[in-house]
């Protein structure tokens, strides 16, 4: 493929669809799809499945052919002149909007070329550029070497049961992307551990104790009910204290939210409170021993405060974080989420959290998900490469992360972009924009567009690799 012969096409394309690009990504931006209650045909809960519907919808009237495959994850499709498939794969839930935002995150807004709203950049913005990549096969006649299939999930953020489902009941794609990362190209993923940790029975001065949303993110607001009088409390950083009746103290901190797989600069609130806890006798016996054990948790991202922290050179270095904690009768559980590298395990990190907390705390693991990584020498690999570097002029090298994506479940798969795509560095991001998984989650157009542009050429380039 010459990249000369198809340019023009492409930036025509891409320019006269800009418009429609949004107005695609308002409709389904604008359905809150967290997961919720199963229900017949909604196996994620009505959010996803209603968000799954109107993808498919904005495809059939792209003239696509589309499948809903029970719920649970859905696809468009241009078919090819073999049988071997090159798919897309993104998700169209989202995890919970959480605090801070400075208006709904349900509506999504546009703001000096930015949108912003929970899913414009995880993951609902590129479900949308896939469906565009079909489009524009379809409309330039083309007939690929290969079948195009866009999939598109419900159950990314919460078990990935969606893509375990479809690998079941159908094959495995030949090649398949996700637009869940950053570019150039990720072609390897720290593993996923998460598990929840009990205290024993309390009988002490906590009362309630809540916070976070997801396993997956830094808690930016928690709460504790305390025994003690309010107006005898200091004041502390990123605290406040009020009376919640008569002997009682409400103690509310507000930290920094982030993705639990890219923790640095991130303020757990929940940290804060045990701080202050602690650090005001608000607790005593078996509550001070299990507080004591979180704050080791929450000294170091790394897990080297409770002696998991691993590094075997080819991954960034094992990160943790607490990310949801609650109460339950009478026992604290707080839940923690950590991304490993191939240097350590599941079980290790669950030994090693037994032994930092102690007798009497129960570690209940839910998930362990192995690292994995395939080869940058792959055909099909230095193509979506070396597509990203043509159309941006960069020397750009592949890379491993800490997030886990629908990549890691196929026998061959990467995630390609555009997160914090193209040149998006944080001293350019305006301050009314926010990250994945935070408040005022946001996205630049422009770099939209770049990427829609890398998609299509990189479609059009892997056609001749032979899989």
């Amino acid at each position: 493929m010459k990249f000369a012969d198809w340019m023009p096409s492409v930036e025509r394309f891409v320019a006269e669809n800009h418009e429609n690009i949004v107005r695609d990504i308002r409709r389904v931006v604008e359905i809150p799809s967290v997961e919720d209650t199963p229900a017949p045909g909604a196996p994620y809960g009505a959010g996803a499945r209603a968000a799954l519907d109107e993808g498919l919808k904005i495809a059939q009237e792209m003239g696509l052919d589309t499948h809903n495959a029970d719920g649970h994850i859905g696809w468009a499709e241009v078919k090819g002149r073999t049988d071997k498939t090159i798919a897309t794969i993104t998700h169209l839930d989202v995890v919970p909007a959480g605090n801070g935002w400075d208006a709904d995150p349900f509506v999504m807004r546009r703001r000096n070329g930015w949108l912003i709203g929970r899913g414009v950049c995880d993951d609902k913005g590129p479900s949308i550029l896939c469906l565009y990549i079909a489009k524009f096969l379809k409309e330039q006649g083309i007939t690929p070497r290969y079948n195009f299939r866009v999939l598109l999930g419900c159950n990314e953020e919460t078990g990935m049961g969606d893509v375990e489902y479809y690998l079941h009941n159908f094959p495995a794609p030949d090649f398949c992307f996700s637009p869940d990362a950053e570019f150039p190209v990720c072609n390897g993923e720290k593993g996923v551990y998460e598990a929840d940790v009990f205290s024993p029975v309390l009988h002490g001065c906590i009362v309630d104790f809540a916070g976070g949303v997801a396993s997956n993110a830094v808690p930016d607001l928690a709460h504790c009910i305390v025994k003690a009088d309010a107006a005898a409390l200091p004041a502390a950083d990123r605290i406040t204290v009020e009376s919640a009746g008569e002997g009682l103290a409400r103690i509310e901190a507000r930290g920094k939210a982030g993705h639990a797989a890219s923790p640095a600069g991130t303020v757990n609130a929940i940290g804060l409170i045990v701080d202050y806890l602690l650090d005001n006798a608000l607790c005593k016996g078996e509550e001070r021993a299990y507080l004591e054990s979180l704050r080791r948790l929450f000294s170091a991202t790394d897990g080297s405060g409770v002696g998991v922290d691993s590094d075997d050179g080819l991954f960034d270095p094992l990160t943790i974080i607490g990310g949801t904690i609650r109460m339950e009768e009478g026992r604290l559980l707080q839940n923690v989420n950590s991304r490993f590298p191939t240097s350590t395990t599941g079980e290790a990190i669950t030994a090693g959290l037994e032994a930092a907390f102690g007798p009497g705390c129960t570690v209940r693991a839910e998930r362990a998900s192995e690292p994995f990584y395939i080869s940058a020498d792959h055909p099909a690999i230095q193509t979506l490469l070396n597509v990203y570097n043509e159309v941006t002029g960069e020397d750009a090298k592949p890379f491993t992360m800490g997030g886990g994506t629908y990549a890691r479940h196929f026998p061959l798969a990467v995630s390609f972009g555009p997160e914090a795509s193209l040149g998006a560095m944080p001293a350019d991001v305006p301050s009314f924009v926010g990250s994945i998984h935070g408040p005022n989650e946001g996205v630049s157009e422009e770099h939209l567009l770049k990427a829609l542009k890398i998609y299509l050429l990189a479609v059009l380039a892997l056609q001749d690799v032979d899989l």
